[in-house]
Protein backbone atom coordinates (compact mmCIF):
# COMPACT_ATOMS: atom_id res chain seq x y z
CA UNK A 1 0.00 0.00 0.00
CA UNK A 2 2.92 2.44 1.02
CA UNK A 3 4.89 1.67 -2.41
CA UNK A 4 1.43 2.74 -4.44
CA UNK A 5 1.23 6.15 -2.55
CA UNK A 6 4.50 6.01 -3.52
CA UNK A 7 4.25 5.74 -7.22
CA UNK A 8 0.88 7.76 -7.12
CA UNK A 9 2.85 10.79 -5.60
CA UNK A 10 5.95 10.42 -7.88
CA UNK A 11 3.97 10.11 -11.00
CA UNK A 12 1.48 13.16 -10.26
CA UNK A 13 4.97 15.40 -8.77
CA UNK A 14 6.50 14.28 -12.11
CA UNK A 15 3.55 14.97 -14.40
CA UNK A 16 3.86 18.54 -13.17
CA UNK A 17 7.40 18.74 -14.23
CA UNK A 18 6.63 17.62 -17.43
CA UNK A 19 4.16 19.60 -18.47
CA UNK A 20 5.86 23.10 -17.31
CA UNK A 21 9.04 22.06 -18.93
CA UNK A 22 6.84 20.88 -21.92
CA UNK A 23 5.48 24.46 -22.08
CA UNK A 24 8.10 26.59 -21.59
CA UNK A 25 10.51 24.50 -24.20
CA UNK A 26 7.50 24.43 -26.82
CA UNK A 27 6.98 28.27 -26.44
CA UNK A 28 10.30 29.21 -27.03
CA UNK A 29 10.73 26.40 -30.06
CA UNK A 30 7.52 28.38 -31.54
CA UNK A 31 8.39 31.86 -30.57
CA UNK A 32 11.72 30.97 -32.44
CA UNK A 33 10.18 29.88 -35.27
CA UNK A 34 7.36 32.29 -35.59
CA UNK A 35 10.41 35.33 -35.90
CA UNK A 36 12.61 33.04 -38.38
CA UNK A 37 9.01 32.24 -40.72
CA UNK A 38 6.92 35.00 -40.09
CA UNK A 39 8.50 37.12 -43.07
CA UNK A 40 8.24 34.60 -45.18
CA UNK A 41 4.45 33.82 -44.48
CA UNK A 42 3.80 37.94 -44.81
CA UNK A 43 5.60 37.89 -47.99
CA UNK A 44 3.24 35.41 -49.76
CA UNK A 45 -0.01 37.10 -48.40
CA UNK A 46 -0.91 34.15 -46.31
CA UNK A 47 -3.80 34.77 -44.03
CA UNK A 48 -3.97 34.66 -39.96
CA UNK A 49 -5.81 31.20 -39.93
CA UNK A 50 -2.99 29.50 -42.49
CA UNK A 51 -0.08 30.69 -40.10
CA UNK A 52 -1.86 29.40 -37.19
CA UNK A 53 -2.56 26.25 -38.86
CA UNK A 54 1.07 25.88 -39.99
CA UNK A 55 2.33 26.27 -36.28
CA UNK A 56 -0.61 24.32 -34.95
CA UNK A 57 -0.33 20.78 -36.45
CA UNK A 58 3.58 21.67 -36.07
CA UNK A 59 3.24 21.18 -32.16
CA UNK A 60 3.35 17.37 -31.78
CA UNK A 61 6.20 17.45 -33.95
CA UNK A 62 7.90 20.06 -31.78
CA UNK A 63 6.72 18.26 -28.68
CA UNK A 64 7.94 14.44 -30.03
CA UNK A 65 11.42 16.11 -30.87
CA UNK A 66 11.94 18.18 -27.10
CA UNK A 67 10.62 15.06 -24.90
CA UNK A 68 13.45 13.42 -24.13
CA UNK A 69 15.34 16.25 -22.92
CA UNK A 70 12.00 17.75 -20.84
CA UNK A 71 12.00 14.15 -19.43
CA UNK A 72 15.53 13.99 -18.46
CA UNK A 73 15.18 17.66 -17.09
CA UNK A 74 11.85 16.88 -15.38
CA UNK A 75 13.36 14.10 -13.83
CA UNK A 76 16.39 15.46 -12.13
CA UNK A 77 14.60 18.71 -11.03
CA UNK A 78 11.85 16.28 -8.97
CA UNK A 79 15.00 14.59 -7.49
CA UNK A 80 17.02 17.18 -6.65
CA UNK A 81 14.16 19.16 -5.27
CA UNK A 82 13.41 16.22 -3.32
CA UNK A 83 16.71 15.76 -1.90
CA UNK A 84 16.72 19.68 -1.07
CA UNK A 85 13.06 19.13 1.15
CA UNK A 86 14.47 16.40 2.30
CA UNK A 87 12.94 13.57 1.16
CA UNK A 88 14.97 11.24 -0.69
CA UNK A 89 16.69 11.11 3.12
CA UNK A 90 13.34 9.97 4.93
CA UNK A 91 12.50 7.74 2.19
CA UNK A 92 15.98 6.24 2.98
CA UNK A 93 15.34 6.07 6.67
CA UNK A 94 12.29 4.35 6.05
CA UNK A 95 13.47 1.76 4.31
CA UNK A 96 13.06 2.43 0.92
CA UNK A 97 16.26 2.31 -1.44
CA UNK A 98 17.63 4.59 -4.27
CA UNK A 99 17.32 1.29 -6.06
CA UNK A 100 13.33 1.09 -5.54
CA UNK A 101 13.11 4.54 -6.65
CA UNK A 102 15.30 3.83 -9.78
CA UNK A 103 12.90 0.92 -10.78
CA UNK A 104 10.07 2.63 -10.51
CA UNK A 105 11.97 5.59 -12.71
CA UNK A 106 12.86 2.70 -15.67
CA UNK A 107 9.09 1.64 -15.29
CA UNK A 108 8.18 5.14 -15.76
CA UNK A 109 10.96 5.76 -18.89
CA UNK A 110 9.59 2.79 -20.92
CA UNK A 111 5.52 4.15 -20.62
CA UNK A 112 6.62 7.13 -22.05
CA UNK A 113 8.65 5.59 -24.47
CA UNK A 114 5.43 3.85 -25.96
CA UNK A 115 3.72 7.17 -25.59
CA UNK A 116 6.61 9.03 -27.64
CA UNK A 117 6.78 6.51 -29.96
CA UNK A 118 2.67 6.46 -30.84
CA UNK A 119 2.19 9.79 -30.31
CA UNK A 120 5.26 10.83 -33.02
CA UNK A 121 4.31 8.14 -35.48
CA UNK A 122 0.41 8.95 -35.85
CA UNK A 123 0.03 12.71 -34.34
CA UNK A 124 3.44 14.26 -34.33
CA UNK A 125 3.95 12.22 -38.43
CA UNK A 126 1.11 13.86 -40.46
CA UNK A 127 1.31 17.27 -38.33
CA UNK A 128 5.15 17.46 -40.25
CA UNK A 129 3.66 16.78 -43.64
CA UNK A 130 0.85 18.74 -42.92
CA UNK A 131 2.83 21.76 -42.18
CA UNK A 132 5.64 20.73 -44.69
CA UNK A 133 2.74 21.03 -47.30
CA UNK A 134 1.75 24.30 -46.26
CA UNK A 135 5.25 25.64 -46.40
CA UNK A 136 6.47 24.21 -49.88
CA UNK A 137 2.83 24.59 -51.80
CA UNK A 138 1.32 27.78 -49.87
CA UNK A 139 4.71 29.85 -48.75
CA UNK A 140 7.51 28.05 -51.33
CA UNK A 141 4.79 27.34 -53.89
CA UNK A 142 6.78 24.03 -54.54
CA UNK A 143 3.97 21.57 -55.36
CA UNK A 144 4.78 18.15 -54.56
CA UNK A 145 2.85 16.84 -57.73
CA UNK A 146 5.30 18.74 -59.74
CA UNK A 147 8.66 17.40 -58.57
CA UNK A 148 10.44 15.94 -60.98
CA UNK A 149 13.73 13.29 -60.68
CA UNK A 150 16.02 12.26 -62.65
CA UNK A 151 18.33 9.46 -63.99
CA UNK A 152 16.78 7.35 -61.63
CA UNK A 153 17.50 3.64 -62.00
CA UNK A 154 15.54 0.45 -60.37
CA UNK A 155 15.99 -3.17 -61.05
CA UNK A 156 12.61 -5.48 -60.63
CA UNK A 157 12.87 -9.62 -61.29
CA UNK A 158 14.16 -9.96 -65.05
CA UNK A 159 13.89 -6.54 -65.45
CA UNK A 160 16.37 -3.36 -65.53
CA UNK A 161 14.84 0.35 -65.70
CA UNK A 162 16.48 3.59 -66.46
CA UNK A 163 14.88 6.46 -66.14
CA UNK A 164 15.45 10.05 -67.63
CA UNK A 165 13.08 12.03 -65.93
CA UNK A 166 10.39 11.05 -64.20
CA UNK A 167 7.26 12.74 -61.64
CA UNK A 168 6.74 10.08 -58.99
CA UNK A 169 3.71 11.82 -57.67
CA UNK A 170 1.76 11.51 -61.18
CA UNK A 171 3.43 8.08 -62.06
CA UNK A 172 4.55 9.20 -65.01
CA UNK A 173 8.04 8.97 -66.48
CA UNK A 174 9.79 9.93 -69.78
CA UNK A 175 13.15 8.43 -71.33
CA UNK A 176 12.30 4.94 -70.35
CA UNK A 177 14.46 2.45 -71.29
CA UNK A 178 13.66 -1.08 -69.65
CA UNK A 179 16.21 -4.46 -70.29
CA UNK A 180 14.57 -7.87 -69.94
CA UNK A 181 16.94 -10.54 -68.78
CA UNK A 182 17.06 -14.00 -69.40
CA UNK A 183 16.66 -16.02 -66.82
CA UNK A 184 19.97 -16.77 -65.57
CA UNK A 185 20.95 -13.20 -65.73
CA UNK A 186 23.46 -14.00 -68.63
CA UNK A 187 21.74 -12.68 -71.96
CA UNK A 188 19.57 -9.89 -72.96
CA UNK A 189 16.07 -10.97 -73.77
CA UNK A 190 14.71 -7.67 -75.12
CA UNK A 191 15.29 -3.62 -75.14
CA UNK A 192 12.42 -1.87 -74.56
CA UNK A 193 12.69 1.89 -75.32
CA UNK A 194 9.67 4.30 -74.66
CA UNK A 195 8.96 7.94 -75.09
CA UNK A 196 7.13 8.25 -72.05
CA UNK A 197 5.24 5.55 -69.43
CA UNK A 198 2.69 5.50 -66.84
CA UNK A 199 3.02 2.77 -63.77
CA UNK A 200 0.04 1.32 -63.03
CA UNK A 201 -0.97 -0.87 -60.62
CA UNK A 202 0.30 -4.24 -61.11
CA UNK A 203 2.17 -3.05 -64.83
CA UNK A 204 3.58 -0.19 -66.53
CA UNK A 205 1.86 1.16 -70.05
CA UNK A 206 4.72 2.47 -72.40
CA UNK A 207 3.43 4.54 -74.77
CA UNK A 208 5.55 5.08 -78.50
CA UNK A 209 7.54 2.19 -77.65
CA UNK A 210 10.57 0.21 -79.67
CA UNK A 211 10.79 -3.11 -79.01
CA UNK A 212 14.52 -4.96 -79.94
CA UNK A 213 15.27 -8.70 -79.27
CA UNK A 214 18.79 -8.63 -79.59
CA UNK A 215 18.89 -12.41 -80.53
CA UNK A 216 17.12 -12.10 -83.96
CA UNK A 217 17.47 -8.35 -84.10
CA UNK A 218 13.64 -7.81 -84.62
CA UNK A 219 12.43 -4.75 -84.06
CA UNK A 220 8.85 -3.48 -84.07
CA UNK A 221 7.58 0.12 -83.09
CA UNK A 222 4.24 0.18 -80.73
CA UNK A 223 2.12 2.93 -79.73
CA UNK A 224 1.17 0.93 -76.55
CA UNK A 225 3.14 -1.82 -75.02
CA UNK A 226 2.63 -3.70 -71.38
CA UNK A 227 5.44 -4.75 -68.93
CA UNK A 228 4.62 -6.54 -65.53
CA UNK A 229 6.67 -4.20 -64.21
CA UNK A 230 4.81 -3.71 -60.14
CA UNK A 231 7.11 -0.86 -58.73
CA UNK A 232 5.62 2.36 -57.95
CA UNK A 233 7.31 5.26 -58.74
CA UNK A 234 5.79 7.03 -55.56
CA UNK A 235 7.71 5.09 -53.87
CA UNK A 236 11.15 7.41 -55.19
CA UNK A 237 9.51 10.28 -53.26
CA UNK A 238 10.72 8.58 -50.33
CA UNK A 239 14.52 8.93 -51.40
CA UNK A 240 13.98 12.13 -53.23
CA UNK A 241 17.38 14.22 -51.82
CA UNK A 242 14.82 17.35 -51.58
CA UNK A 243 12.17 15.32 -48.95
CA UNK A 244 12.90 13.99 -45.61
CA UNK A 245 11.97 9.73 -45.05
CA UNK A 246 11.85 10.68 -41.81
CA UNK A 247 8.22 12.18 -42.74
CA UNK A 248 6.74 8.41 -43.45
CA UNK A 249 5.49 6.88 -40.87
CA UNK A 250 6.98 3.29 -39.35
CA UNK A 251 4.59 1.04 -41.86
CA UNK A 252 4.70 2.95 -44.80
CA UNK A 253 8.14 3.51 -44.28
CA UNK A 254 8.68 -0.45 -44.11
CA UNK A 255 6.60 -0.51 -47.10
CA UNK A 256 8.99 1.42 -49.16
CA UNK A 257 12.06 -0.10 -47.79
CA UNK A 258 10.23 -3.65 -49.07
CA UNK A 259 9.67 -2.03 -52.32
CA UNK A 260 12.56 -0.69 -53.18
CA UNK A 261 14.86 -3.82 -52.05
CA UNK A 262 13.03 -5.97 -54.66
CA UNK A 263 13.92 -3.08 -57.04
CA UNK A 264 17.69 -3.22 -55.91
CA UNK A 265 17.60 0.03 -54.73
CA UNK A 266 20.19 0.71 -51.82
CA UNK A 267 17.89 1.58 -48.84
CA UNK A 268 20.47 1.82 -46.22
CA UNK A 269 19.59 5.36 -45.52
CA UNK A 270 16.07 4.97 -44.95
CA UNK A 271 16.88 1.74 -42.86
CA UNK A 272 18.73 3.67 -40.23
CA UNK A 273 15.82 6.06 -40.54
CA UNK A 274 13.77 3.42 -40.15
CA UNK A 275 15.52 2.31 -36.93
CA UNK A 276 16.12 5.99 -35.25
CA UNK A 277 12.40 6.37 -35.17
CA UNK A 278 12.58 3.61 -32.79
CA UNK A 279 15.81 4.43 -31.34
CA UNK A 280 14.74 8.05 -30.80
CA UNK A 281 11.55 7.28 -28.87
CA UNK A 282 13.82 4.92 -26.57
CA UNK A 283 16.00 7.29 -26.14
CA UNK A 284 13.60 8.69 -23.11
CA UNK A 285 14.89 5.67 -21.27
CA UNK A 286 18.54 6.89 -21.51
CA UNK A 287 17.44 10.19 -20.12
CA UNK A 288 16.03 8.78 -16.84
CA UNK A 289 18.93 6.59 -16.57
CA UNK A 290 20.96 9.80 -17.42
CA UNK A 291 19.03 11.67 -14.74
CA UNK A 292 19.02 8.86 -11.80
CA UNK A 293 22.80 8.64 -12.35
CA UNK A 294 23.10 12.73 -12.13
CA UNK A 295 21.87 12.90 -8.69
CA UNK A 296 24.04 10.36 -7.65
CA UNK A 297 26.50 12.56 -8.15
CA UNK A 298 25.14 15.73 -7.04
CA UNK A 299 21.99 17.00 -5.82
CA UNK A 300 22.33 20.29 -6.46
CA UNK A 301 19.94 21.16 -8.84
CA UNK A 302 21.79 24.13 -10.35
CA UNK A 303 24.53 22.35 -11.28
CA UNK A 304 22.45 19.50 -12.44
CA UNK A 305 20.11 21.31 -14.86
CA UNK A 306 23.24 22.42 -16.47
CA UNK A 307 25.20 19.50 -16.82
CA UNK A 308 21.34 17.95 -18.25
CA UNK A 309 21.71 20.42 -20.90
CA UNK A 310 25.39 19.63 -21.60
CA UNK A 311 24.30 15.60 -22.17
CA UNK A 312 21.61 16.36 -23.83
CA UNK A 313 23.48 18.41 -26.50
CA UNK A 314 25.76 15.74 -26.56
CA UNK A 315 23.35 12.78 -26.55
CA UNK A 316 22.20 14.65 -29.76
CA UNK A 317 25.81 14.59 -31.10
CA UNK A 318 26.66 11.07 -30.61
CA UNK A 319 22.58 10.02 -32.29
CA UNK A 320 23.80 12.59 -35.67
CA UNK A 321 26.87 10.46 -35.78
CA UNK A 322 25.64 7.27 -36.03
CA UNK A 323 22.60 8.17 -38.11
CA UNK A 324 25.13 9.55 -40.29
CA UNK A 325 27.93 6.40 -40.48
CA UNK A 326 24.52 3.88 -40.66
CA UNK A 327 23.93 5.78 -43.53
CA UNK A 328 26.79 5.42 -45.54
CA UNK A 329 27.16 2.53 -44.54
CA UNK A 330 30.29 2.31 -41.93
CA UNK A 331 27.94 0.71 -39.04
CA UNK A 332 24.95 -1.05 -40.39
CA UNK A 333 21.75 0.28 -39.91
CA UNK A 334 20.17 -0.23 -36.24
CA UNK A 335 23.99 -0.01 -35.08
CA UNK A 336 24.01 3.71 -36.44
CA UNK A 337 20.58 4.50 -35.37
CA UNK A 338 20.73 3.05 -31.40
CA UNK A 339 24.53 4.42 -30.70
CA UNK A 340 23.52 7.26 -28.72
CA UNK A 341 21.07 4.72 -26.48
CA UNK A 342 24.16 2.29 -26.31
CA UNK A 343 26.38 4.94 -25.02
CA UNK A 344 24.50 6.53 -22.83
CA UNK A 345 22.63 3.50 -21.42
CA UNK A 346 25.62 2.33 -20.99
CA UNK A 347 27.45 4.56 -19.17
CA UNK A 348 24.70 5.93 -16.88
CA UNK A 349 23.30 2.10 -16.16
CA UNK A 350 27.40 1.43 -15.37
CA UNK A 351 27.06 4.37 -12.44
CA UNK A 352 24.07 3.09 -10.78
CA UNK A 353 25.06 -0.52 -10.46
CA UNK A 354 28.51 0.78 -9.43
CA UNK A 355 26.57 3.18 -6.65
CA UNK A 356 24.25 0.20 -5.66
CA UNK A 357 27.06 -2.00 -5.37
CA UNK A 358 27.75 -0.58 -1.31
CA UNK A 359 24.41 -1.05 -0.82
CA UNK A 360 24.02 -4.80 -1.51
CA UNK A 361 28.02 -5.98 0.74
CA UNK A 362 26.51 -3.65 3.52
CA UNK A 363 22.88 -5.72 3.32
Amino acid sequence: MFHKTLNTYLLRQNMFYILTCLAVGAGLYLLTDVFDRLDDFLEAGLGLSTIATYFGVKLPLIISQILPAVFLLSVVSQLCLMARHRELLALRAGGISFGRLSSFYIAYSLLWCVIQLVFAQFVGVYGQQMSSRIWAEDVRGNVVEETTMRNLWLKEGDYIVEIAEAVPALRQARGVHIYQLSEDRRSLTHQYDAASAEAKPGHWVLQDASVLNPQTFRYEKHPEVTVPIKQDLKAFLAVDPDMDPAQLPLWQLSDTISKLEESGSNVEVLLTSWHSKWSYAFSILAMGLLAMALVTMSENIYLNIALSLVLTFAYYVVFMIGMTLGQNGVLPPAIGAWLGNIVFCTLAGARLIWCAIPTRQNA
